[in-house]
């Protein structure tokens, strides 16, 4: 009995026009948007940085090696600068971060009717651009004719001048960010609660914990991810900061205000030292790297 014969299947050998590229060809798009316009310009800030030039014209360009970061650590300026962010970190960072955390907590633990409406206008704020924020509390905080100091006048309280006070602006700012940001915190805890086993929960209530210890031992453990997540965004955001800044204090009173992005951009477009700027953007993204990359490991190192 003759056996039948099997068909031949043809076996494409795989090469440089095979189909092992075709996922780098999908890839290769957004590798060159992200090329162009993220890559090739931190790889030409880094450059200039190491150049005394002011912005106009190449042939006024010249190699001063490390010079501009000598002078940024030895500028006064630019300390003082560094300094407002960092007062500003407890405000744009734990603040928001706590005001997300309660009426997540509380949405989550009662079931609140209607909380995905209430998630949305809680999150508005958020992607709100920062510009149209500080133009908002401008006028809200307006000495003069602000819905905020008229309530306060008709309770018999002082009437501040809320951004043109040495001593209240930096904070006013700082409330002004926490406002914008602890709508994202919100969401994201929320989110992270919503995938804590309800187990846990019942076995807490079994052995007899109130809902503050139910917090304490199952929600906070759950929410180390959210966490780590949280606050290194809201750290990104207040070592940047710049847009709101800009719109209500512009860094007034004097320098009370201003920070490390806005120095940066009065130094390379309003001083035309755009090298020393540059300078200055560098030292900015590595130290926010490095305290970004601090508090992932910090609250993210028991996380599986």
């Amino acid at each position: 009995m003759a056996t039948p014969e099997l068909p031949r299947v043809a076996v494409r050998k795989r090469g440089l026009s095979g189909s092992s590229w075709e996922p780098w060809l999908y890839l290769l798009p957004g590798l060159l948007i992200f090329t162009l316009f993220v890559v090739v310009p931190v790889l030409g800030t880094v450059a200039i940085s190491f150049a005394n030039w002011n912005g106009i014209a190449w042939s006024t360009a010249a190699f001063t090696g490390v010079d501009n970061y000598i002078t940024a650590v030895t500028d006064s300026l630019f300390w003082g600068a560094f300094w407002n962010n960092l007062v500003l970190i407890p405000y744009f960072v734990i603040l928001p971060a706590i005001l997300g955390l309660i009426p997540a907590t509380v949405v989550h633990q009662m079931g609140v009717r209607g909380a995905a409406a209430f998630r949305a206008g809680l999150f508005l704020p958020y992607i709100m651009p920062g510009v149209l924020i500080g133009v908002v509390w401008r006028w809200l905080l307006n000495p003069v004719f602000g819905p905020v100091n008229a309530v306060l006048e008709r309770l018999g309280l002082p009437t501040p001048s809320w951004l043109g006070d040495f001593t209240l602006a930096l904070p006013a700012v700082g409330m002004i960010g926490a406002w914008a940001a602890y709508g994202f915190c919100f969401v994201i805890f929320l989110a992270g609660m919503q995938k804590i086993q309800p187990d846990l929960y019942e076995a807490a209530r079994l052995d007899g914990a109130n809902p503050f210890q139910e917090f304490t031992a199952v929600t906070l453990p759950g929410l180390r991810r959210e966490i780590a997540v949280v606050l290194s965004v809201n750290l990104i955001n207040a070592l940047r900061a710049f847009d709101v800044i800009r719109a209500t204090t512009d860094g007034g009173p004097g320098r009370e205000t201003e920070v490390v992005a806005l120095y940066m951009i009065d130094t390379a477009f309003g001083a035309k030292q755009v090298g020393y700027g540059a300078s200055i953007a560098v030292l900015l993204a590595v130290t926010t790297l490095v305290l970004s990359l601090l508090v992932l490991r910090l609250f993210g190192e028991r996380d599986g």
